[in-house]
Parts: C-alpha cells; sequence; structure tokens
C-alpha cells in the first residue's frame, strides 16, 4: 500500500475522535488514511454451540463499525483517500503488524473494551513504545487549535528522536514549538535544595544544556518558532500543564531515567494518562 495513516476503531467515541484526528493528519502529511476494526477471537474459539447466523451478525457489525468511521473520515476531509480492513485476532497484536508499513498509528485513549475507571486503555499501552513507527494516543475533548506543538526531551535518544519529529510535525502544521526540559535534584541531594547556589549553579548547567541540544535542531528548521522552557521540577507535570494550550504532545519512549528493560519510560506513561491533548510517543531509530 502506499503511504498512510493507520487508525483503529471500534465504534466507540475516543475511537470516533481518533479517526477524525487520523483524518486531519493523513490530509497534512498527503497520505491515505488505513482504518482497521478487529474482532476478538473470543467468540469464534468457544466450544459452546452459537446461535444460527450468530457470526454473520457479528461480522455485519463490524462492517458497520468500518462503514461509520469511513464516512466519518470522509465528512471530515472530503476527498481523502480511505481504506478499511476488517481483521480477526488481538488488537494489540494486529495494530503491530498494521504499524509496519505506516508512517503513524493513531489510537483512542480508551475503547469499549476499558472499564469505565481507566485512564488509558491497554491497547494504547500496548503500541506505544512497542513499535518503530510513532504512536499517537488521541486524547481530550475537541478543542481550538492553539497552534503549538510541545515537546519533552533530555539526551537521550530517544529524545532526539521525539525532537525530530516535534519540529517536522510543526512544519507540516505551520505551528510554533514549545521544547521543555525540567530536571530534578537526585533524591540523595534533596537537602540541598536549601543552598540557593548550588541550585542555581544547576539551574544554569541544565539551562545550557538545553541550549546547546536545540542549537542543531533550530539550524536545521530555522522557520520554526521555538519557545525554549526550562524548568525545575517533575516532566510529566510541566509537560501535562503545557498540553492543555497545545496541539500535540511528543515524547519519547524512554528518557534517560528509565530502567534498561523498560519499553516504555515513567515520563511518557505518566504523561499518555494525564496530558490534555493528543500524545505522539517516538521510539528511536537504529542511528540515534
Amino acid at each position: 500500500m502506499t503511504a498512510h495513516v493507520v487508525v483503529g476503531t471500534d465504534g466507540s467515541s475516543p475511537a470516533n475522535a481518533a479517526v477524525e484526528w487520523a483524518a486531519d493528519e493523513a490530509a497534512r502529511r498527503g497520505c491515505a488514511l488505513r482504518i482497521v476494526h478487529v474482532r476478538e477471537p473470543w467468540v469464534y474459539d468457544s466450544s459452546h454451540r452459537t446461535a444460527s447466523g450468530f457470526r454473520d451478525s457479528l461480522t455485519e457489525q463490524s462492517r458497520a463499525v468500518l462503514d461509520a468511521a469511513a464516512r466519518l473520515a470522509g465528512e471530515r476531509v472530503p476527498g481523502l483517500a480511505v481504506d478499511t480492513s476488517m481483521e480477526t485476532g488481538r488488537v494489540a497484536e494486529v495494530m503491530r503488524r498494521e504499524a509496519e508499513g505506516a508512517e503513524l498509528v493513531v489510537v483512542g485513549s480508551r475503547g469499549r473494551g476499558g472499564f469505565a475507571g481507566l485512564l488509558l486503555g491497554s491497547v494504547s499501552l500496548a503500541l506505544a513504545g512497542h513499535v518503530t513507527t510513532p504512536v499517537v494516543v488521541v486524547r481530550g475533548e475537541p478543542k481550538q487549535v492553539y497552534g503549538e506543538v510541545v515537546v519533552g526531551f533530555d539526551q537521550s535518544p530517544e529524545s532526539e528522536a521525539a525532537l525530530r519529529y516535534a519540529f517536522q510535525e510543526a512544519v507540516r502544521r505551520g505551528a510554533r514549538l514549545r521544547a521543555i526540559h525540567s530536571w530534578e535534584l537526585p533524591v540523595l541531594a534533596a537537602g540541598a535544595t536549601a543552598y540557593t547556589p548550588l541550585v542555581e549553579d544547576v539551574f544554569e548547567a541544565e539551562r545550557r544544556l538545553a541550549a546547546d541540544t536545540l542549537v542543531p535542531w533550530r539550524e536545521r528548521y530555522p522557520r520554526v518558532e521555538v519557545e525554549e522552557t526550562v524548568l525545575y521540577g517533575h516532566p510529566v507535570r510541566d509537560i501535562c500543564e503545557a498540553s492543555a494550550a497545545a496541539d500535540l504532545v511528543v515524547v519519547g519512549s524512554r528518557g534517560l531515567g528509565g530502567f534498561g528493560s523498560a519499553v516504555l519510560g515513567s515520563v511518557s506513561h505518566g504523561v499518555l494518562h494525564h496530558a490534555g491533548c493528543p500524545v505522539a510517543v517516538v521510539r528511536a531509530g537504529k542511528d540515534e
């Protein structure tokens, strides 16, 4: 298939929001939209006899979900090339396969299968950080366009990938970029916060480090307006606060503070749960 954006749907409100967002993104990229609906296999694996026509009814229901999503995308972006696919399998596994040939994978924050109290669905967590393709989890209610992309960064390879993606998105959207670098004193040095000169020295060092990190990106994308923000605090809190007035938040799959075996770092995980706008999770490539 030609260049395309993949979006998963189950007909829920979060999935519909993801379809609309994916349609807009496909239009921005000048590519097609592929809408995927996955039927879980438990129904077909059951040893109990099912009523006559039950499978046909499920197929019709799945087709209706896809048709409704395709209409929604077409209404959102008239003339957009839309392809639909109905699959049977584990949702996360199917979406991981779909991600292999896509430019981007988009999912809703939760689907019909989640408990009402969950902030983030299992499928979203199973995809973010697990595939090489960027994954966008559409969060928050539809709101005004702010013309701002937010990216959190440190000096990790995943952070480099996140900066690249964020600058590219700022160009596509004609948006400004707010680059946030948050830092905290090590736990063992917490008592040192009372010594103002030490804190000021660390802050100045972090400010210089952040500025130096952004220099090559500013040079590569000179037309992007960049607001550089260095804060003493927790990255999740700072990024989520900024997300209230942003169109997209970009984070790496892991940062410097993550365990080596963790696929999704604590900052990415926290932002996915609490951001007020769509969140893109980007993995580092082999060359980063």
